[in-house]
């Protein structure tokens, strides 16, 4: 028989340990140096031992959740510390044994299951061959728990493993569904913890649910009298049902679940709140005169007409129920069932049911969305979510399109090998400094036409786009694999800005910046086209192939950003702002690949020319009329207003030459020579030995020398030049720009005696 088995009454001080994050133990006081360079903290000192805690090992950590899932969800056996093992052979005392990290043991399922962690996200060793092995002791393993724990009705047997910071390739999924082995990881443990938080002991049928779709439950045909009616074209059946019935037949399709072979997802995550709300109205022996909404699969039901005369208001007869785990899908009313999970009236209370019979998944989505707009306001952005499965099968090209956008976003934020994991906010995804990327705004980017429909008339298609795959299913990996993959290589490029979402320095990862990418993507697709490339008869791999280069280029574009350019990257907001990025964007590839010239860009190119170098002329000319008579004031309150005072004392001699040519040049025509210094004299006139104490103050910027501290006025010197010349080609930089900007303030703040954000800490000196 199976080994360190044992009920779940007898496991209740394990359930304890398992259920802490930590571990611990008490040690001889001699031992704590030993026991502190293992990685263990003192906890508490006795006089002759000391306690001692630490966090468990990730792989630890994971079997510790998954048993602690399993003891939560209420399976009769489970294994012990150390897991469960059997002898092979069990007529040779001696031969190898089969181990599972956890066994779970319950009448309608036994489970094996193990578990598999890596430090570091990356493959597993071997994994194939692993699970193969795994898989060989199945049929011993089910001979011996239905010979030693003996049930009614015949009981399913899974293997299962649970795995975390895995990266999973495709020999590794075959192998798994070649050898029948189901692949949980981080995030699907994540859902189930959760649900069994709200639910408590039925959430183990949503899990047996996912381990078994399709089979059916044995001993649980029932036979129940209903009244058969039509709506439009579905049949429809109204009768009464325990909810511990319906509890184990029911399956709720939630979207936070996340797991990518649940593509009929839009039931929202129950909350905890309205269940013990629920539960204490029945306690209090509160009664739903509203029907509980499902949905059975087709041909889950069968019905046999009781003979009546009227049959206009509906039709009598009995319903028989053959169900499977996952047969009664909830429409609407799960809150009011799952309240009696574990509830001492879940067997003898019942339930008013209203069923429909093989309603497709977009129908079902919208009996979901028509009952509860009337109820409680239904998000847009969980609207925007279900429009996959409202239009799924939509006649219409262009909203079938659409559908498979939502879901291929939705793919995105589930795939941890992705750039956009857990970064897209959806409608029950609470908005941090990661998660900052809105789905309505990701979703508005891709579902533009040209990606997946070239040319149509009058509604139908004459040219496919790029993304196009033939149709639903490969149009949604296609799309997926793209995006993923440009997103990924753009990452890679500047991963501590893209990692930084929407904190402080962040600007990247966050709507705009991603709509901008989307909208570069779309320039590249129109590029290669104009160019020959019949993109839409690519392979996936092969049309990454040839976009690739463009994602790498776009992301070491955005790798030399200084962080003056990321800020006033992220400071263009909006559709305008997203334009100026997209252009800003496709200006960096162009910079790469002259050709690369979309509609639009050289246009762009001329006005942010025109509009960086107007706005730095301005700069610049404040900057010298401000120099201009603050150097002459301090001049002349040191040395004298009289021109042979401060001219003489003052001016550095080999300026005064320079001044006097240009004046003389100039036959005075400006006025005195305080009026023909050029921007760069005030710099020499303050770094005079004998001046530098009374400007040092003034424009002494940084620390270090005189020459560091006013290299600033070299800088603005060397713009000058630029937007002095109309006709020159040299565009002042963003970069540039934004720096002239932070010492226009920054002097300011010197002459004015104010305090102005964005001073000297936020500029880098010249060396």
């Amino acid at each position: 028989m199976p080994e360190n088995i044992a009920s779940r009454d007898a496991l209740r001080g394990l359930a304890r340990s398992r259920s802490h994050g930590h571990e611990t133990q008490t040690v001889h006081l001699s031992r704590i140096e030993e026991a502190i360079s293992d990685g263990w903290t003192i906890d508490k000192k006795n006089r002759k031992s000391v306690r001692l805690r630490r966090l468990k090992a990730l792989g630890k950590l994971l079997e510790d959740r998954v048993w602690m899932l399993l003891y939560r969800t209420g399976f009769s056996f489970l294994s012990g510390f150390g897991g469960g093992s059997f002898l092979i052979d069990p007529k040779n005392l001696s031969s190898p044994r089969g181990h599972f990290d956890i066994i779970g043991i319950d009448d309608e399922l036994a489970l094996a299951i193990d578990c598999k962690a890596n430090d570091n996200y990356g493959r597993i060793p071997q994994l194939s061959k692993q699970i193969a092995d795994y898989a060989s002791m199945r049929e011993r393993f089910a001979s011996l728990v239905n010979k030693e724990y003996p049930v009614a009705a015949r009981r399913q047997v899974v293997f299962a493993m649970f795995l975390a910071n895995a990266a999973l390739t495709d020999n590794d999924r075959a192998s798994a569904k070649e050898n029948q082995i189901l692949l949980f990881d981080e995030h699907d443990l994540d859902y189930y913890e959760t649900l069994v938080g709200h639910l408590g002991p039925a959430a183990k049928y949503q899990l047996f649910a996912d381990m078994l779709p399709g089979k059916a439950v044995a001993g649980l045909a029932i036979r129940v009298p209903a009244v058969r009616t039509r709506m439009g074209s579905t049949n429809c059946y109204t009768f009464c049902i325990t909810p511990s019935y319906l509890l184990k037949i029911s399956y709720v399709s939630h979207r936070a679940k996340g797991r990518a072979s649940d593509v009929h997802t839009y039931q929202r995550m129950l909350n905890r709140g309205r269940l013990r709300r629920i539960r204490e109205y029945i306690s209090q022996d509160g009664i739903f005169p509203t029907n509980i909404v499902v949905n059975f699969e087709a041909k889950r039901l069968r019905f046999e007409r009781i003979q009546q005369e009227d049959q206009d208001n509906g039709v009598l007869g009995w319903l028989e129920i053959r169900p499977t785990y996952r047969s009664a899908w909830i429409i609407d009313g799960q809150h009011r069932l799952f309240a009696y999970s574990g509830h001492e009236r879940a067997n003898s209370s019942r339930l008013s049911v209203l069923a429909f019979e093989g309603l497709p998944p977009s129908r079902q989505a919208g009996l979901f969305i028509d009952i509860n707009a009337k109820q409680k306001s239904v998000k847009q952005s969980l609207l925007q979510e279900l429009y996959a499965e409202l239009h799924w099968d939509a006649e219409e090209p262009e909203i079938r399109v659409r559908a498979i956008v939502s879901k291929a976003i939705q793919m995105l934020d589930a795939d941890p090998e992705c750039a956009l994991y857990h970064r897209i906010q959806t409608a029950d995804a609470a908005k941090s400094e990661t998660r900052c990327i809105s789905l309505t705004s990701l979703y508005g980017a891709v579902e533009k036409k040209e990606f997946h429909i070239a040319k149509e008339r009058k509604g139908q298609v004459l040219e496919y786009g790029p993304l196009w795959g033939g149709d639903n299913d490969e149009t949604l990996r296609r799309t997926f694999f793209i995006l993923k993959n440009w997103f990924d290589v753009i990452r890679s490029g500047a991963p501590e800005w893209w990692d930084t979402g929407a904190g402080d320095g962040g600007g990247l990862a966050m709507n705009d910046g991603v709509t901008a990418c989307v909208n570069v993507l779309r320039s590249v697709f129109a590029h290669l086209a104009e160019h020959g490339h019949k993109l839409v008869r690519l392979d996936s791999e092969d049309l990454f192939a040839v976009i690739r280069k463009y994602g790498e280029e776009l992301g070491s574009y955005f790798g030399s950003f200084t962080e003056q350019d990321r800020r006033a990257f992220r400071d263009l907001r909006g559709v305008q702002g997203q334009t100026r990025r997209t252009r800003m964007c496709q200006q960096g590839l162009h910079a790469r690949w002259p050709e690369f010239n979309p509609p639009g860009l050289q246009e762009f190119i001329r006005e942010q020319k025109a509009q960086t170098n107007t706005m730095a002329k301005e700069i610049v000319d404040r900057i010298e009329t401000a120099l201009q008579r603050v150097v002459f004031e301090e001049l002349k309150r040191e040395y004298g207003a009289d021109e042979s005072q401060w001219w003489i004392l003052g001016v550095p001699k080999t300026v005064r030459l320079k001044v006097s040519q240009r004046r003389e040049d100039d036959d005075g025509a400006r006025g005195g020579n305080e009026y023909y210094f050029d921007l760069i004299d005030y710099r020499t006139i303050a770094m005079q030995s004998q001046n530098w104490p009374i400007f040092e103050s003034l424009f002494g910027f940084g620390k270090g020398s005189k020459e560091k501290r006013t290299a600033w006025l070299v800088f603005v010197n060397e713009k000058r030049r630029i937007v002095s010349h109309a006709s020159s080609a040299v565009t002042i930089s963003i970069e540039d720009l934004g720096r002239l900007q932070e010492y226009d303030r920054w002097l300011a703040s010197r002459l004015t005696g104010e305090e102005v954000s964005g001073g000297e800490e936020t500029i880098e000196g010249d060396d």
